[in-house]
This record gives structure tokens, C-alpha cells and sequence, in this order.
């Protein structure tokens, strides 16, 4: 016999052992006499991560918070230079003053076209009583010149007087005209000022918003994980300035295999049991069961390879649990998960609830 065929015997040998090792520990977890019905997984506790992050560029001016410090929602927790936005905001407000101002400039230029037009109203109904005056005055000539009471120069003259005055009731009512319009003109300034006036406030509103922004706030409770950036550096928008971990949505992430998740329903109660605390069994319950499988061979064509497919399952653990034991809650804690293959079936005894005071 080769040493090839040696190697190539004993490298299969070799797997053969240990895949049938495998097979034989994981049956005995999933039929051993003393957990009948019961399925495990091994895993690690997670909890949904956090990226606290600047909204905008900028110079981190502060971080106030330490890792491991436990924080609320709203706590500041960073902040960022805000000079400029300062200056940007005082600019704004200036500016809005100057608005201010120019809104009541042209409402006083209302006011004065207003008196423009009142006076040039009355210039109007004046020329049409001296007009209507002066047809009076021509109708008589007119009678008196046909009876020879009356020169014809006189009438003439009574003539020329009417259509004088008809012009200038044409030059009044064009002026009061003129008025109208101005009067209109200037409200559009008005309204072109306070929209102005407006826009500046909407500015001075959106830089507050950003100074607001620049001071970095916790989402929600939960614990630092670690800072990534450090005070004087620059960020970019979006960058990262600290982690941290949101400890009521704690988990247990686990595989099972394809003949057995079918069998797990959302909602199925759970029992987590970690290496470091072996003598506390968690309660929790299937939150999610992965709808394709993680572990896939090339071909699935017989039932062995079938059995071979590994679906992710999580079990939660209950948020007021988690709320009354916080600052025991750890990631990254290896363990074991405990499902009941069987609804109606009892935990056996060293899997039944055991939490610290």
C-alpha cells in the first residue's frame, strides 16, 4: 500500500470519527433520558447595538460619557463644535432685523400712497364740480347767446372753460389712478419683506435644530459599548462617535437543524442557561426562526443532506426581566438554549426558572 493511499485512508478514517463524535453528542443533548423532548443550541447573548453619530461634519468637542456607563434616553452623551453654526445663527438674526425693519419702511409707504390717493380723490371730485359748474355756465351762454343777450365771445369762452376742466378731471382721475397703483405696489413690498422676515426665521429655526443636533443624545437606555472617535477629532456627516447596547432587547442567537426547527413555533417558551452562571436558568421565548437555511450544501438530494440545513432561532428574554437585573445583563456570554420540542410536555427540574435576588 502507497503512503498516498495511507494518508488519504487515515484522513478519512479521521472524519469518519468525527463526524460520527458529532452526531453522537448532539443526539445525546436531543435524547438524552433526562431531557426527552427537549432540543438545545449552543449560542452567545446579544443585544441590538447602537451607533451614536453626528449628524453633521465637524470637530468633536466633547465626549461626557465613559465605556461600561450606564445612560437614559435623551442624556447628552457627546458634543460637537457649534462656532460656526453660532455665527451663522447671529448672521441670520441680523439679517432678520434688517427685515424687521424694511417691513415697516414699506408699510409706511402704504400709509403715504394711501394719503396719496385720498388727496388725489378729492382733487377728482373737485374737477368734476367745477366742471359740472362750468356746463352749467356754457348751457346758459348757449340760451342767451341765441336770444342776442349774450356775445358770442362769451360763449366761447364758456366753451373753452368746459373742456379745460374736462382735462383736468382726466388728470385728477389719472393721479388718483397713479395712487391706486402705488398703493398696490407698495403692499407687495410688504408682503416680499415679510416673507423675508419669514424665511430668516425659518433659518434662525433650522440652525437651531442643527445646534440641537450637535449636542449627541442617547436614543434610548442602555449601556456605552465603546467610544470610537475621540475629542478634537473631525468627523465627517454620519460619523460614528460612540456604540452602545440597548440591554432590555437581549437575546440568545442559536442554530437548529432542518428536522427539528419545523417542529418550533413563534412565541415557544425557552430556557437559556450560560457557562458563566450555570446554576441560573433564564426564561425567554422564540422571537425569530430564519426562513432559509444558513448552512447549505452544494446538493440536497438525500434525506441525510436534508439534515444537514441549519436554521438561526432567537430566544428573547423578557424586558422587565432584563429591566430588574440591568447591570448583570452582559453580551458576548456564551451558554446553551433549551427549547421543548413537546408544547405539553414539563421542564424537568434542573431547567426550571432560577433567577439571582
Amino acid at each position: 500500500m502507497t503512503t498516498n493511499l495511507k494518508k488519504t485512508l487515515l484522513f478519512a478514517l479521521t472524519g469518519i470519527l468525527i463526524a460520527v463524535a458529532a452526531w453522537a453528542a448532539w443526539d445525546w443533548l436531543r435524547a438524552d433520558g433526562r431531557d426527552a423532548g427537549l432540543i438545545s443550541g449552543n449560542g452567545r447573548i446579544e443585544a441590538t447595538e447602537i451607533d451614536v453619530a453626528t449628524k453633521y461634519a465637524g470637530r468633536l468637542a466633547d465626549i461626557l460619557v465613559q465605556e461600561g456607563d450606564f445612560v437614559i434616553a435623551g442624556q447628552v452623551l457627546a458634543r460637537m463644535q457649534t462656532e460656526v453654526l453660532n455665527a451663522q445663527r447671529d448672521e441670520a438674526f441680523a439679517q432678520q432685523q434688517q427685515a424687521f425693519h424694511a417691513v415697516a419702511s414699506v408699510k409706511a409707504q402704504v400709509r403715504m400712497r394711501e394719503s396719496d390717493l385720498a388727496a388725489a380723490q378729492a382733487v377728482v371730485v373737485q374737477r368734476e364740480s367745477e366742471l359740472e359748474n362750468a356746463r352749467r355756465r356754457q348751457a346758459r351762454s348757449e340760451t342767451l347767446a341765441k336770444e342776442g343777450a349774450a356775445s358770442a365771445q362769451q360763449l366761447d369762452d364758456d366753451r373753452a372753460a368746459v373742456r379745460n376742466m374736462e382735462a383736468m378731471l382726466t388728470a385728477a382721475r389719472a393721479q388718483a389712478a397713479a395712487a391706486q397703483s402705488a398703493i398696490a405696489a407698495a403692499k407687495a413690498q410688504v408682503t416680499s419683506a415679510q416673507s423675508t422676515v419669514t424665511a430668516l426665521a425659518a433659518t434662525i429655526s433650522r440652525i437651531d435644530a442643527d445646534i440641537a443636533d450637535s449636542a449627541l443624545k442617547a436614543p434610548r437606555d442602555g449601556r456605552v459599548q465603546y467610544r470610537v472617535a475621540q475629542p478634537g477629532e473631525v468627523l465627517g456627516a454620519g460619523g460614528k462617535v460612540l456604540n452602545m447596547i440597548d440591554l432590555s432587547d437581549a437575546y440568545m442567537t442559536f442554530f437548529l437543524p432542518e428536522t427539528v426547527v419545523g417542529r418550533v413555533a413563534l412565541g415557544s417558551e425557552a430556557r437559556i442557561v450560560l457557562d458563566a452562571a450555570p446554576q441560573y436558568v433564564i426564561p425567554a421565548r422564540v422571537s425569530f426562526i430564519a426562513s432559509v437555511a444558513q448552512f447549505t450544501p452544494k446538493t440536497v438530494e438525500t434525506e441525510s443532506e436534508r439534515q444537514k440545513l441549519m436554521f438561526r432561532v432567537k430566544a428573547r428574554i423578557d424586558p422587565e426581566l432584563l429591566q430588574k437585573h440591568l447591570k448583570q445583563v452582559k453580551t458576548g456570554l456564551p451558554g446553551v438554549a433549551w427549547l421543548k420540542l413537546d408544547p405539553q410536555a414539563q421542564w424537568p427540574q434542573h431547567l426550571a426558572v432560577e433567577m439571582p435576588e
